[in-house]
């Protein structure tokens, strides 16, 4: 057994750049890690392995060049670009069968908050042959595209790629429609199939009920629809014997419903496999039988401490495995061979989380594609060969980045004031033994997400790789550690909430991580929020913080008269009242804890940025909280990025950001700080 740390793809192959640019290794390595290595576009992104695992598509990037589809044959070694474009960027891609493939474009020159842009649908041979448009692009720049138009019309702007794997028998696929109101929200979606060679589509039934969400079963058909009105979800199936949709369940949709159903997958034997609380804290999986509509009696996973977030891997007859995460993802193996080829890997990379993904649908060659990764080590593709027990690497998402100059990252939890556990990451500089480190308690956004996972992320590993210890606590109102952890959050927001970040920092500082006079608080939407609610109430705790697209007025969430916004009437009605405070019963408490309302109080140096075309946080939050909080802080500065959305897409934007957080933070809290 050896370990092959070497290129599939021969000297040729290389020579055109058909993955990522090699790194020069004569050079000697910069005292820090230049700030583009951690937030450049992904030089790889991963493959997918055609049906019968003879060929690996994959999206090849390459400084300077637009994104493309790459085709290599594993049985000869040869590759060829099979999709590229002049003014697009490949996006996603799926096999349609051995031959086929679908995909969509996109442009990482133009920000994401272009409204005018959609992706498109265009289809080609693993060969580059009968590359076809299929569905309109909404950019009028990428509209007229190389490609023979199928049928009297393209399928219009709004059709786009179903994640779920079809049955990849046929040049027919399916495709979701979406119906979009005046006011930037989606109001249904349909699904349609669509032969990706002439064109031709055909309209799938759905219930009487607006859809949101599909999912295939496991031959690749429609058998789920899930549609939300008002605030109750429905879960409906598409019965293959009389061809009639009848609902399965339906319950509350905001809040904690413990009656409520995620379905996951179909097993081969048609058994749906869904994750549900049933009287438990956390979900677990459990099948549910849809001649009954009854659960089974016992999970087969759970996840002590956690709830069951990942999902089944199948073969074409049986259930292989399971893949959920915890503090870190890992996997659990049914199948005797799987569970011994994930112990190959394992031995051959043991510095790594390794994730096997499944054997292709209609497998008839042993490779498994495996991406492994660390706290310290970016996702890295491999080949593995099971009947050779080789390994071969195929891309880095981040190929400058130097574990050595890395910091180590460790899961962790400490008290709430009130008792309640509260989960955190902590990560640490390089090669740090220092005690009383500055500290950057990074608050994710949501904030009813799961946050951070354990593992590689540009943003906490630049701020360590400029020596900051980096705290990213999942205070309560996370989802992921059980109802209780979920509901302690309900119309908390500035308070409890608030505090969990806080006794956070007082653990860091009774640990001798944290240097009490050097502490900064940052973080995006929700985090943003936190950021100058941090300010507000804890001004002895922090000495700066780093608000992106954060909210700035409760408040002004619930209305759409002088702004644009994706927020559903449906969320505003009957989500927000629950979860952060009703505005007639709870108006006081929404005043007091809204920071536009307190910005006078916020004396410390602020970095703000906003995106101009966000939809969720408009830019109203940031420039009406901008223009308070100026009046008596005269450390504020300004940024506005105005074609970005809730988040910023284009590399150099931000790139851009960080740059500017870097000098912020040196200022306030880093070396520029000490010298002061």
């Amino acid at each position: 057994m050896s370990f092959v740390h070497t290129s599939l793809f021969h000297a040729g192959l290389l020579a055109l750049s058909l993955w990522t640019a090699p790194i020069n290794e004569a050079q000697a390595a910069p005292a820090l890690p230049p700030i583009e290595r951690f937030f450049n576009s992904p030089a790889f992104n991963g493959g997918l392995l055609s049906p019968d695992g003879r060929a690996i598509a994959a999206r090849g990037s390459a400084p300077g060049q637009r994104d493309y589809l790459v085709v290599v044959d594993l049985q000869t070694n040869t590759g060829k670009i099979v999709a590229s474009y002049n003014d697009a960027d490949i996006g996603s891609f799926q096999w349609v069968n051995n031959e086929r493939l679908l995909f969509n474009v996109g442009d990482k020159k133009v920000a994401e908050g272009d409204d005018d842009y959609a992706p498109g649908l265009f289809a080609v041979n693993r060969d580059g042959s009968n590359l076809v448009q299929l569905a309109e692009t909404g950019n009028v720049r990428t509209g007229q595209r190389t490609g023979q138009r199928t049928g009297p019309r393209l399928l219009p702007w709004h059709t786009f790629m179903l994640s779920g794997r079809g049955a990849q028998d046929s040049d027919y696929v399916y495709v979701r429609d979406l119906a979009f109101k005046t006011d930037y929200r989606t109001a249904r979606t349909g699904l349609l199939r669509l032969n990706t060679v002439t064109g031709q589509v055909q309209e799938v039934s759905r219930p009487k009920e607006d859809v949101t969400s599909w999912m295939l079963d496991h031959k690749g058909e429609p058998r789920i629809a899930v549609g939300i009105k008002d605030d109750m979800v429905s879960i409906h199936y598409l019965d293959p014997a009389t061809k009639e949709w009848r609902k399965l369940t339906s319950y509350k949709a905001y809040g904690d419903a413990e009656n409520s159903i995620t379905p996951l997958a179909f097993g081969p034997d048609g058994k749906l496999y869904v994750s549900t609380r049933r009287g438990r804290d956390t979900s677990a999986v459990y099948t549910l039988d849809l001649a009954t509509g009854q659960l089974s009696a016992e999970p087969l996973v759970s996840t002590k401490g956690y709830d069951f977030s990942g999902r089944i891997i199948t073969s074409r007859d049986k259930v292989l495995g399971m893949q959920f995460t915890t503090d870190a993802t890992s996997t659990e193996w049914f199948d005797p061979a799987m569970k011994a080829a994930q112990e190959t890997v394992d031995k051959l990379l043991p510095a790594t989380i390794n994730l096997l993904g499944a054997p292709p649908q209609h497998a008839q060659t042993p490779w498994l594609l495996v991406r492994a990764y660390s706290d310290a080590i970016p996702s890295t593709y491999y080949l593995f060969n099971r009947d050779t027990k080789l390994l071969n690497k195929v891309g880095d998402t981040h190929p400058g980045i130097d574990p050595k100059q890395m910091g180590r990252q460790q899961a962790l939890s400490y008290k709430a004031r009130d008792g309640l556990d509260i989960p955190a990451l902590l990560t640490m500089p390089p090669g740090s033994t220092q005690a009383k480190l500055p500290l950057v308690v990074l608050v994710h956004g949501g904030p009813w997400v799961r946050g951070s996972t354990w593992g590689w992320n540009p943003e906490s590993q630049f701020l360590a790789s400029r020596g900051y210890a980096v705290l990213e606590p999942s205070f309560r109102g996370t989802t992921g550690f059980g109802a209780a952890h979920y509901q302690a959050g309900f119309k908390q927001w500035g308070l409890a909430m608030q505090n969990d970040l806080a006794d956070g920092v007082r653990w860091a500082i009774e640990k001798g991580v944290a240097d009490p006079k050097r502490i900064c608080i940052a973080g995006a939407s929700y985090g943003g929020y936190a950021t100058l609610m941090g300010l507000v109430n804890d001004p002895d705790l922090y000495q700066c913080g780093v608000d992106w697209v954060g909210v700035t007025d409760i408040n002004l969430m619930y209305s759409s008269a002088n702004h644009r916004s994706d927020m559903s009437d449906e969320w505003k009605r009957y989500g927000m009242p629950e979860l952060i405070g009703d505005q007639v019963k709870d108006a006081a408490q929404l005043k007091a804890t809204s920071p536009i309302e307190q910005a006078a109080r916020i004396k410390a140096p602020l970095l703000l940025a906003y995106g101009g075309a966000d939809l969720r946080v408009p830019i109203d939050h940031g420039t009406k909280f901008h223009a308070a909080v100026k009046r008596n802080n005269p450390n504020v500065e300004w940024i506005e990025y105005p074609a970005e959305g809730h988040g910023f897409y284009l590399p150099k934007n931000n790139i851009d950001f960080w740059s500017r957080v870097e000098k912020f933070l040196d200022k306030n809290i880093g070396s520029g700080a000490t010298q002061q």
